[in-house]
């Protein structure tokens, strides 16, 4: 995938100039502009005896106090001290680590390697976008360093990053394990040169199968008695613990009451609303409040497809994330939706963890998840760093099973509140404006996902062909893919088309008596080939009640308005 070559990257060497400003703005900066007075029972990061360069760049992004992981850590981590922590997402982690490692290299200037591809400290992170935000984080804490980090990750152009990682010394990289591997196993970046080993998310490193990828990194590392190492996990059961102790000498478990922390800065609603519902009361919702950002979360891609269109469809502009997205897009959406530009968001749990987006006002669970873990992962996204926030979840009939665990593993009881019928919320949804050819996120993002289920897949392509002639020829390649996927006995293209278009409006074009003899003239060269397959279907089209139970397509088509009822008619793009 080529990147944009102007494309700003996380990262990397600053200009001459920004690095003259930068340290003309610290020179001139004072520990007496950051007064933080001493509270009883938290730390200050005054208390840790840290460069000046770091307490100015943490008095510019408004901190204060220590979070609880943050204070447990730096006590350790600063004493030279191999640490184990359990913390989720939000809670601070990332800065814990970060001003570790940037102490360490700010008192020992002398040990930086001169050549690139050798970094000085390594963070693993198992996706892209954990990746591209601990490098952000790592670019506003060493602000006034002048040391260099750099993201490396897979989705973006190799040679580019190729170039990046070997043009320049590197003190800090920060690297998914599979490009990360990829790029030593070609010789382009030496890991037998890092002093400071940092694993983040470990316990999702085991549920996404990374840990062999891993195992092959840390063996390219020095001994474990030669390096620093950090490893942050939401859990620290007996599985990661042992991972602990084969890549770290004697680690220091630090814990914090990580799920109660996550979610008591929080506002949690549940709404018990009918699946018919749901997009009714999401669109009020963000009526109600069109300044905030909001971060919407469902569970399937398709989804996540519909609910963006029909808001897009209703005027409200909004982006969309799943797997479905490229690279480059997602780091575009995530960039708009940071500054400001696009205040609502509909994802699925590819954002979920390890993003930190200020000031997000709403999550909103449009499905609840299927883990209680997801969900202090989901509702996490708002609510940091001392901010208040609010998180809104549907329970329908179909998805709210999953309630009793979540209280369960939060240690508190979800309210449901039951809307009445005169409630703003449950409010009548203005009329759709007609839609136009190939509009909506769809034509942007072809739909070529693997089916979630035949129920859901008719509730997601039947809309897509309102318009009988037009839709047929852009979606013929997605509705063969799905159909095909699905079963062998769909692979016929007549049948397969005609089942996935409105019954209502084509029903009474299929007799239409000119058209099979317009088909059946036209492939003159070839009149046998055309004849054998048109006589086939001929006769089981008079004898329909007979091959109804043989016919390939007649199932699909069967089940499809059981399929329908699961969404509200007003939401449903194109359903009449």
């Amino acid at each position: 995938m080529n990147t944009d070559p102007k494309a700003r990257r996380p990262g990397g060497a600053l200009a001459e100039a920004d690095v003259a400003q930068r340290l003309a703005e610290h020179a001139a900066w004072t520990l007496d502009q950051y007064p933080v007075e001493p509270a009883e029972g938290k730390k200050r990061f005054h208390d840790f005896d840290l460069p000046s360069e770091l307490l100015h760049a943490v008095c510019d992004m408004g901190f204060k106090y220590c979070t609880p992981i943050q204070a447990l850590s730096l006590e350790h981590a600063l004493a030279g001290k191999n640490v184990a922590g359990k913390a989720q997402t939000g809670t601070g982690k990332t800065a814990a680590f970060l001003v570790a490692i940037l102490t360490r290299y700010l008192r020992t200037p002398e040990a930086r390697h001169e050549k690139g591809g050798a970094p000085r400290a390594l963070v693993i992170a198992p996706t892209r976008e954990l990746v591209i935000q601990i490098c952000k984080d790592a670019a506003n804490i060493g602000k006034y360093c002048n040391l260099r980090s750099l993201a490396v990750y897979g989705g973006m152009d190799y040679e580019r990053q190729k170039r990046e990682v070997t043009d320049a010394p590197v003190d800090l990289l920060v690297a998914t394990p599979g490009r990360l591997l990829d790029f030593v196993r070609s010789r382009v970046v030496d890991l037998s040169k890092v002093d400071t080993l940092v694993i983040d998310e470990a316990d999702r490193m085991l549920d996404m199968g990374f840990i062999p990828d891993v195992r092959s990194i840390v063996n390219r590392l020095p001994p474990k008695e030669k390096r620093s190492t950090m490893l942050y996990s939401a859990t620290l059961d007996d599985a990661v613990m042992r991972l602990a102790s084969q890549w770290m000498e004697a680690p220091v478990k630090v814990e914090v009451e990580s799920e109660h922390v996550a979610t008591k800065m929080v506002k949690q609603i549940v709404y018990v609303v009918t699946a018919n519902e749901k997009f009714t009361v999401l669109y009020n919702l963000i009526q109600q409040y069109p300044d905030s950002r909001m971060l919407i979360f469902c569970n399937r891609r398709n989804t996540t497809e519909d609910v963006a269109e029909s808001l897009a469809r209703r005027g409200i502009r909004c982006e969309m994330l799943s797997g479905d997205v490229n690279q480059n897009r997602r780091l575009r959406v995530l960039e708009d939706f940071r500054e400001g530009k696009i205040r609502t968001v509909v994802a699925t749990d590819v954002a979920g963890r390890g993003l930190h987006v200020d000031d997000i006002g709403f999550v909103v669970n449009f499905d609840f998840p299927y883990e209680p873990e997801d969900y202090v992962h989901r509702i996490g996204r708002t609510g940091r760093a001392g901010q208040t926030g609010t998180a809104i979840s549907f329970a329908d009939e179909d998805e709210s099973f999953i309630i009793p665990d979540i209280e369960k593993f939060i240690g508190e009881e979800l309210k449901c509140t039951v809307l009445q019928n005169d409630d703003p919320l449950l409010a009548k949804l203005p009329p759709k404006p007609p839609r136009h050819d190939g509009g909506g996120p769809r034509a942007e993002q072809p739909h070529t996902e693997q089916p979630r289920g035949e129920r859901r897949q008719e509730s997601a392509r039947s809309p897509r062909h309102e318009p009988p002639v037009t839709a047929a020829p852009r979606d013929t390649a997605a509705g063969v893919q799905e159909t095909a996927e699905r079963a062998p006995k769909a692979e016929q293209p007549e049948p397969t088309r005609a089942d996935t278009e409105p019954a209502a409006a084509l029903r009474p074009e299929v007799p239409v008596a000119p058209a099979a003899p317009a088909r059946e003239t036209k492939p003159a060269a070839m009149p046998a080939p055309r004849r054998a397959p048109a006589s086939a279907p001929a006769q089981p089209a008079a004898t329909a009640p007979r091959r109804a139970p043989a016919s390939t397509p007649a199932q699909p088509a069967a089940t499809a308005p059981r399929r329908v009822a699961r969404f509200s008619e007003e939401w449903v793009p194109g359903e009449k």
